[in-house]
């Protein structure tokens, strides 16, 4: 299996895995310690976690806290419900995660309208009133690397608090400096999946969405997973310190992958984009039956988390594709561990499948 989806996951990476380990053994090891507990192996557990914060802190931005949460999405719906913000601006490619809360919360919120290259104009006027704007980093779908630091400007310039769902760019690109909240998750940088984090500026208060035992600052009630915390934080160390190999190499699979699906379509901006996220689309293409005959391949038709609906994509409906073209699109998602081989070999399978359709 050649595995090319890594914006729905990305492989977990093994000093991940090495580092989760002792928090996985047995009572011999005690490794199985509650953090919030008083005793020896409690505090060891507790300061095994405080490793990996500051770990996770080191993509950050200085000057905000980490709060631990299950997910992004944990960490999005902690941010916008506890901000205690009423009126709510956010982008239309947005993920479900922040377009539902944001409905949620404000069933009239303000859906902020992206170009063809899938970008938001940071010179767009923002209603009066608003209290929060929440435009993502790098859009899950099409790549599309947002100017948020702008956008983070216009917001306060308003009067709104600025989030920014990093999920896609934490451990790829340098996070935000200006945003007020940013919501990443472990498993889309080579850490495991159940484990995200909030980050929060210095000064700003949150209420707590989870009630219970007052962990993580009173913020998010509930006994941390010092395994989770160690391979986050591990997978969080590896992205400091392999940032600029990773970055090349991702270039690298980028330009091959360019002259490989010559012929065919890029979704979203060409030049501000994640250049690990590949999303072009072929007219007249059959994707359903491209992936059936493509069973040793793993991509995707969209976003991880809409696949099964049947729904044409939002994002790709914003950049003002028709629904007949937004069917015609693939997602191919490539990263640290994916070799020219590999991708080589898929290109050869996915473009013999097309022709196979007379496209």
């Amino acid at each position: 299996m050649i595995y090319l989806d890594y914006q729905a996951t990305t492989p977990l990476a093994p000093e991940a895995r090495e580092a989760m380990l002792p928090w996985l053994s047995g009572p011999e090891a005690a490794g199985f310690a509650n953090p919030h507990s008083p005793h020896r192996p409690g505090r060891g557990a507790a300061a095994a976690v405080e490793v990996a914060r500051q770990q996770v802190a080191a993509l950050l931005p200085p000057g905000g806290r980490v709060i631990v949460t299950s997910g992004a999405t944990e960490a999005i719906n902690l941010a916008i419900i506890g901000s205690g913000a009423r009126r709510l601006a956010v982008s239309a490619i947005e993920h479900a995660a922040v377009l539902d809360t944001a409905r949620f919360v404000d069933p009239d919120c303000t859906i902020l309208p992206v170009d063809a290259a899938g970008l938001v104009d940071p010179a767009l006027a923002l209603p009066q009133g608003i209290g929060l704007v929440a435009v993502m980093q790098v859009n899950n779908e099409i790549g599309t690397v947002q100017p948020v630091e702008a956008l983070a400007e216009a917001a306060h310039r308003a009067g709104a608090l600025f989030l920014c769902d990093a999920v896609q760019g934490a451990g790829k690109i340098a996070a935000p400096a200006n945003a007020d909240m940013i919501a990443i998750s472990a498993h889309k940088l080579y850490g495991p999946k159940g484990i995200g984090a909030l980050w929060v500026r210095d000064g700003l208060e949150l209420q707590p969405l989870i009630h219970g035992g007052g962990q993580e600052g009173g913020l998010r009630s509930g006994t941390l997973s010092p395994a989770l915390c160690a391979g986050f934080g591990a997978a969080a160390a590896l992205c400091t310190s392999r940032w600029e190999q990773d970055r090349s190499h991702v270039e690298k699979l980028w330009s091959r992958a360019r002259t490989l699906f010559e012929g065919w379509t890029i979704n979203g901006s060409d030049e501000r984009r994640w250049r690990g996220n590949l999303n072009i689309r072929r007219e007249g293409l059959d994707v359903a039956r491209v992936m059936s005959e493509c069973r040793t391949l793993a991509f995707s038709a969209g976003s991880a988390c809409a696949s099964g609906s049947g729904r044409p994509s939002h994002v790709l409906r914003a950049i003002g594709l028709s629904d007949r073209d937004a069917r015609t699109a693939i997602r191919i998602g490539f990263g640290r561990y994916t070799g020219e081989e590999e991708l080589e070999a898929a290109a050869a399978a996915i473009n013999a499948a097309a022709r196979a359709q007379g496209v």
